[in-house]
């Protein structure tokens, strides 16, 4: 969030998209409160979401900003929140980098790449006969900040350069 913020001056009200956008909240309020920025909720629980009037709604309540906590729901709804936050010229800021890649604005998160790799380290060492159970549990170790500039650009903003200077990886 601090990073959004240094990217995004006037940011004061942030929409927290979350399956449970309360657990969100959680982790993202010691933060807010230091930045002095409010959070909002924006829950993507329940069976019909109608998220162009929940974003409508989240907007008319003074947010200009997102940042989306990852789960399944918003792997299934990535598309739609970026077509309306683009729309609506509201910065994104997604805990998955790949989400920057079709349109968020920003990302800063474990190596998405890394993890794979890790992952198939594991899966190698169990197919080999390894008990699950006494493999270590690994924490990331390498984490990377991707700005995507054509986004900047369609919402209205111009990314500081000393932001973009720390960008691992910047989408032009």
């Amino acid at each position: 969030m601090e990073l959004l913020k240094e990217a995004v001056p006037h940011l004061s009200r942030v929409g927290i998209v979350a399956e449970q956008a309360s657990a969100g909240l959680q982790q993202y309020e010691p933060v807010a409160r230091t930045l002095k920025i409010s959070l909002d909720p924006i829950d993507l629980a329940g069976p019909q979401l109608k998220l162009e009037s929940m974003f409508q709604s989240a907007i008319k309540r003074g947010v200009n900003g997102i940042i989306t906590v990852a789960s399944r729901s918003i792997n299934r709804y990535t598309k739609e929140i970026i077509e309306i936050a683009l729309k609506n010229r509201v910065s994104t800021m997604f805990e998955i980098s790949t989400r920057v890649n079709v349109g968020g604005l920003m990302s800063y998160s474990a190596d998405d790449l890394a993890i794979f790799r890790r992952a198939a380290v594991y899966v190698d060492k169990i197919l080999k006969g390894a008990n699950p159970g006494d493999l270590p549990i690994e924490q990331p170790t390498k984490f990377e900040l991707v700005i995507n500039l054509k986004t900047a650009k369609q919402i209205g903003l111009s990314i500081p350069p000393n932001v973009l200077a720390r960008a691992d990886r910047v989408i032009r």
